[in-house]
């Protein structure tokens, strides 16, 4: 009976950290807040921003249901400290501060709401032409990808995949550990009671 309760005690804490480790996530994308698997008041969103118009257009539908955030500073402090479960940020900021700043968030989903970045210069400046030609240079050779590579998705953090292997690899080698335990456990219970003849048996092997 003691072998059963260690095994299945064991076995349940098992269970408990791989269904931990394969739940982490629960949303793939944008579409499962639109749906609602989370709850509006755990959603952060920067107020006065564009995130806030595209959250009350696509999202709410101009209900403000959401957690308030005044910086990005707030939105990073909100989900480490668990007030907020998600929140949105520009994909290459995401990528960056994900990569190689703070290792506990991740970012989930594809990029959606995509749009155009623009310059902003004085009327009729006079390297205006220049600027153009040069930006589309540097797209066209490839100049901006690199950029992008080395600045946004440089990682400095550990693989979410490897952390995950490992947490899975720990608690399986705990378990050979029990299944060790118990057999010397139950080898020794096996041959405690049958001393006095193990006794006789080697004394007469040995004379």
């Amino acid at each position: 009976m003691l072998s059963i309760v260690l095994l299945a005690t064991y076995t349940a804490d098992l269970a408990s950290d791989l269904t931990i480790a394969k739940s982490k996530y629960i949303i793939s994308g944008i579409d499962d807040i639109k749906n609602g698997k989370i709850p509006f008041h755990r959603i952060g969103i920067p107020i006065n921003t564009a995130v806030e118009d595209y959250y009350l257009t696509s999202i709410s539908r101009g209900v403000r249901n959401f957690y308030p955030l005044t910086s990005a500073q707030e939105l990073y402090d909100s989900l480490l400290a668990g007030f907020i479960d998600v929140s949105f940020i520009d994909a290459s900021t995401g990528e960056y501060v994900t990569n190689d700043i703070y290792c506990n968030l991740t970012l989930m989903g594809d990029e959606f709401d995509q749009g155009d970045y623009s310059i902003v210069t004085r009327k009729e400046w006079l390297y205006m032409n220049e600027l153009d030609v040069t930006i589309l240079s540097l797209q066209e050779s490839g100049e901006l990808d690199e950029l992008k590579r080395k600045w946004f998705q440089k990682k400095t953090c550990p693989d979410l995949s490897e952390a995950s292997s490992e947490l899975q690899i720990l608690p399986v080698s705990g378990l050979f550990v029990v299944f060790g335990f118990i057999t010397i456990l139950s080898f020794l219970l096996f041959i405690w009671p049958k001393r006095s003849a193990f006794k006789r048996y080697f004394f007469i092997s040995l004379f």
